[in-house]
């Protein structure tokens, strides 16, 4: 039997989630957010809405639960969120996956990326590429199958890989090359170059692509997201995993889905049975209504957060932070060096008392041993109201 405990012990990331007593050690993530309720700080550091989504997705919500929609639906989700997925692929890519076949709904694209992973890795002899900084649970799920994580770096400030460095960490033990596009916690938006070269690293090696697109429409300055599944030669080895959360502004509902050739989207299948079995029955019709919301809605909410990046960004170079511009994403990373840092970890724990605001040190995103090429960068989220970026950027003023 797998020793979960040692497993969990050689997660990358900020915090293991086992102490060397065995205790469960705190997140950086919720270290944080106890900070924010403590000191009274503009929590900053997670990446969840303070606005509910739209009217109509909440509404066909109540209106499941009041129609007894409350019971398991069926495995592979409701037949109508199902073909809606499929038309939204088609809607807005090209793609033309078949609903009874090559999509899955899952609890959220957390658990599309686990099952993925358990599903699609034979163990120790497997590797899996990803991007670093990458979001935390990669490494955990990584470590979960029994893999090798090989992490491919981004590098300040427009955090775009290296494509020499990718041709070196891609090899026939790659077994899964994991894309997050657009990019948390950078804000970066792949090239087609970037896209083109994994999906040849990927045919010479015989490996599966999987893509994390949760933001694929939360992208700014006309960038518009790129599906790798959509690159020449890529649709048959790439599994396509997105979520409602954070187009809709539902992260808590957890609808996610996994979409791409049968044969993968069903061996996904035979491990998300056994994690969660089903979920979020009334959640999903909802779904479906929010899908085939208008395009005027998709670019409504990517002008929003727009706009909030522009407000946020401003306000962290006027307290004198040097700033990335995202092209995508909830997320905008900041450079604290000039400000005297030295230590983001330390500086995001020493914020909320300094200047009432709580942010995420870059670092929690990046295996202990290249902590130190991150070390002063800090992860600030704009997916908050208009008046509480107004009012961080005002509390961060006085560090300048």
């Amino acid at each position: 039997m797998q020793d979960i405990h040692g497993a969990w012990r050689r997660t990358a990331g900020g915090a293991g989630l086992l102490s060397a007593s065995g205790a469960v050690a705190p997140t950086i993530f919720a270290e944080m957010s106890a900070l924010a309720a403590r000191t009274g700080a503009v929590n900053l550091g997670q990446g969840f809405p303070d606005e509910d989504g739209p009217p109509e997705v909440l509404e066909a919500a109540r209106e499941a639960i009041a129609n007894g929609v409350n019971q398991y639906p069926p495995g592979r989700g409701t037949p109508d969120l199902l073909h809606a997925i499929a038309e939204h692929q088609e809607r807005f890519y090209g793609l033309l996956p078949d609903p009874e076949r090559d999509i899955l709904v899952t609890a959220g694209a957390t658990e599309a990326l686990a099952a993925t992973l358990l599903a699609l890795v034979d163990g120790p002899d497997d590797e899996v590429v990803v991007f670093e900084p990458f979001y935390d649970s990669y490494a955990a799920c990584v470590a979960l199958s029994g893999a090798r994580l090989v992490t491919v770096p981004l590098r300040w400030p427009d955090f775009q890989p290296d494509l020499d460095a990718l041709a070196t960490a891609v090899t026939d033990r790659t077994r899964i090359i994991l894309v997050n596009d657009p990019h948390n916690p950078t804000g970066a938006v792949f090239s087609r170059e970037v896209l083109d070269e994994i999906v040849r690293l990927a045919e010479r090696h015989d490996a599966i692509i999987v893509t994390d697109e949760v933001y694929e429409h939360l992208t700014f300055d006309g960038v518009g997201h790129t599906p790798i599944a959509t690159r020449p030669g890529a649709w048959e080895r790439t599994l396509t995993i997105s979520s409602a959360g954070k187009t809709f502004s539902t992260t808590g509902w957890k609808i996610g889905w996994v979409s791409g050739p049968a044969d993968l989207v069903t061996a996904v299948l035979t491990v998300k049975q056994f994690l969660t079995y089903v979920n979020g029955a009334p959640f999903q019709p909802a779904v479906a209504v929010g899908l085939r919301l208008p395009p005027e809605f998709f670019t409504g909410v990517a002008a929003a957060l727009e706009g909030k990046r522009d407000l946020l960004g401003d306000g962290l170079r006027a307290a004198g932070f040097a700033v990335s511009r995202p092209s995508g994403s909830y997320f905008t990373v900041a450079d604290a060096a000039p400000l005297g840092a030295t230590d983001a970890a330390e500086f995001c724990r020493t914020l909320p008392e300094r200047a009432g605001v709580v942010a995420i040190p870059l670092t929690a995103f990046v295996v202990a041993a290249h902590r130190t090429e991150y070390a002063t960068l800090v992860r600030f989220a704009a997916c908050k109201r208009v008046e509480v970026l107004a009012d961080a950027s005002e509390r961060l003023a006085g560090l300048g």
